[in-house]
């Protein structure tokens, strides 16, 4: 009978030490593990990028004119309230929706989707109407301007609030991107629905509402106009926002409650 050419023993050499796998396949085998984490890796480095907040609005320790905002958080969704006298300067459009409202030394300033953020009804009852504010871009959105009688911290409202320090020149740049937010007819505000819950008004937004510029981006980008430093990848979530107010009381030297909190828990 004709032979392969190859003894007993070759074969079971190579049966027991197989030939080795191209280094193309190899690379193959590998890629997932190496796609996951570059992915993991380009995730992290989005997530801890930051952009500092213009060195002339900063709050330094150095003695300098500051005022106190607040950042409500409710877990999801952000407002921030602002001092009604730094709002109600001049004859702009701000200015003007402000002096609309029913009195109050504060203003709680929300934005978000035109149809869902004006919606009083349940939760349950809009989670459709919620996934369309999301997911479809483009969609018209309202501001809120609702007055609050006094501050946070004596309003019975500090386990929601957290106070965020800005110098004059930084209010005044945040108060300036706020503005740039509102429609406006004949130099006014264009008013929006009618509030279904307490005494706010919804004035008609410019900008557009969905997933990739939600409630928090918009607060976000008003913190940082007003010099406060911005993880822009991270600003999707309320928490952030916190963080970035309790980044300008850090920055200020002013006593933070979370750290005080933090603190506590250790």
């Amino acid at each position: 009978m004709g032979g392969t050419g190859r003894s007993a023993t070759e074969f079971a050499r190579r049966a027991a030490f197989p030939l080795k796998m191209p280094l193309a396949v190899r690379d193959l085998r590998l890629l997932p593990v190496g796609l996951v984490s570059l992915i993991a890796l380009t995730l992290g480095l989005l997530g801890s990028w930051t952009v500092q907040g213009a060195p002339e609005l900063a709050v330094t320790r150095r003695p300098v004119a500051s005022t106190t905002i607040w950042v409500a958080d409710n877990g999801f969704h952000t407002d921030l309230i602002l001092p009604r006298e730094a709002l109600d300067q001049g004859g702009g459009p701000l200015a003007r929706a402000v002096r609309t409202l029913e009195p109050g030394d504060w203003v709680a300033v929300g934005w978000g989707d035109a149809r869902f953020y004006t919606d009083a009804r349940p939760i349950s009852e809009r989670l459709p109407d919620g996934a369309r504010a999301f997911l479809w871009p483009g969609n018209a959105s309202v501001i809120l301007l609702d007055p609050i009688e006094r501050a946070p911290d004596r309003a019975h409202l500090s386990d929601v609030a957290h106070p965020a320090t800005l110098s004059g020149a930084g209010l005044e740049a945040l108060r300036a991107r706020l503005e740039r937010s509102f429609a406006v007819e004949d130099g006014a505000a264009v008013p929006g629905p009618a509030v279904q819950v307490g005494n706010g008004r919804f004035f008609q937004s410019v900008e557009t509402f969905w997933i990739g510029h939600l409630c928090n981006h918009w607060a976000a980008e008003l913190l940082h106009a007003g010099g406060l430093s911005i993880r822009p990848f991270r600003t999707i979530f309320s928490a952030e926002i916190v963080r970035m107010a309790h980044s300008g009381s850090e920055t200020s030297g002013m006593p933070d409650r979370a750290d005080e909190t933090n603190g506590h828990d250790a």
